[in-house]
């Protein structure tokens, strides 16, 4: 049994209702506490979760996982006080970890939900009839913001990443599985990192570096092995990323985030037809070098375009801290800031160019120098 972080023991407790629960457990996180009575003949658990020091503004929730481990998949009773002070307790399928608990029915009946709050601490009573779960069962336990009403995201840091774990309804024994959940959660990071920096900043800038850069006479080819360079790199960093992501999802089965799935596949063909195509270019004079012109731009504007989507949809499924996300807008904006600029200047050297050629020409014919001018003077 584990002892809670602020010292006291389930054992101890006694219920203002005098109800008596045979079993107990101190939750290792989140100030939390579990009672229940078993019955394995009728395969029913009457369960009491109780959440100490919790504010009015807060909801908690505790949940079985039929399927796996983690909270995907859990089926989760949620309890928060109204505005009114009257509590809601109700129950709520998990099926995405951005999930604000919408009200469901589980996969197993329950009976008897209420839930209480009083002095700093909510209290969920229920009664599940487990017929397609064994003894042991995997465990959730949360908590987080209600906002307007409704349960907000919690946090996805320290406890509330930790808080799971199995329970043995028989013996009492538990375990907990935040270490390996938590490593999951590092590895999911390193995908989102991996992708971010890859698809969403070396392929913008060497999109980038390809128009623009080429404007400077002192920079060709410098501009070319620079490009390439960036795509490869983001093609490289890109294929480890997308390695780590189906690694995950071999590991976390039930977990599908279809449009982010189907996005990178599209990605990772379309970027490795790019890369190729760079140890394809015809020369300059080459017929074909038009078409390939066409054909590697639409191409990479289209994998920048989808990249960027991608990118955003993973920031939605991690859900990190703000401020990662500000920064890689703040990075969006920044570069076509640097895309803008070029872009005029890019523009300015066309006209003079232009305007150049042009008077080159009428000074040409004013002067005679050209070969037509050259033939009348010497007939006169």
């Amino acid at each position: 049994m584990y002892i809670s972080s602020n010292g006291q023991s389930c054992a101890n407790y006694n219920f203002a209702s005098n109800q008596v629960f045979a079993s107990c457990n101190d939750l290792p996180y989140l100030n939390s506490y579990l009672h229940w009575n078993y019955d394995q003949s009728s395969r029913t658990v009457q369960i009491a979760y109780r959440h100490t020091g919790v504010s009015a503004s807060r909801w908690v929730a505790w949940a079985i996982n039929p399927s796996a481990q983690g909270m995907v998949g859990s089926q989760a009773l949620v309890a928060f006080q109204r505005s009114d002070g009257t509590m809601r307790a109700y129950t709520a399928p998990v099926t995405s970890y951005q999930t604000q608990l919408p009200e469901g029915d589980l996969s197993f009946p329950v009976s008897d939900l209420t839930a209480t709050y009083s002095r700093n601490e909510i209290t969920i009573f229920a009664t599940l009839r487990l017929d397609n779960v064994s003894s042991t069962v995997n465990q959730v336990w949360q908590e987080g913001p209600v906002s307007g009403g409704v349960p907000s995201v919690h946090p996805t840091t320290g406890p509330n990443v930790q808080s799971m774990g199995s329970l043995n309804l028989l013996s009492g024994q538990s375990t907990t599985t935040g270490g390996a959940l938590n490593s999951r959660t590092k590895k999911r990071n390193i995908h989102g990192v991996l992708n971010a920096v890859s698809w969403g900043i070396l392929l913008p800038i060497g999109a980038v570096v390809a128009r623009y850069l080429r404007v400077f006479p002192s920079a060709d080819p410098a501009w070319f092995y620079l490009h390439a360079s960036c795509q490869t790199s983001a093609y490289i960093i890109g294929v480890a990323g997308w390695a780590t992501g189906l690694r995950l999802g071999s590991q976390s089965p039930g977990v599908q985030f279809t449009a982010h799935r189907v996005i990178g596949i599209i990605l990772f063909c379309l970027a490795t037809l790019q890369v190729s195509a760079l140890l394809l270019r015809p020369k300059k004079d080459h017929k074909f070098r038009f078409y390939w012109n066409i054909y590697h731009q639409i191409i990479g504007y289209t994998v920048i375009v989808l990249s960027i989507v991608n990118i955003f949809k993973g920031f939605d499924i991690l859900n990190p801290d703000e401020k990662w996300k500000r920064a890689y807008i703040g990075m969006l904006i920044g570069l076509a800031i640097v895309a803008a600029v070029l872009e005029t200047y890019t523009w300015y050297v066309v006209l003079k160019r232009k305007k150049s050629g042009n008077t080159h020409k009428v000074d040409n014919g004013t002067n005679g120098h050209n070969g037509y001018g050259g033939r009348a003077h010497e007939a006169m």
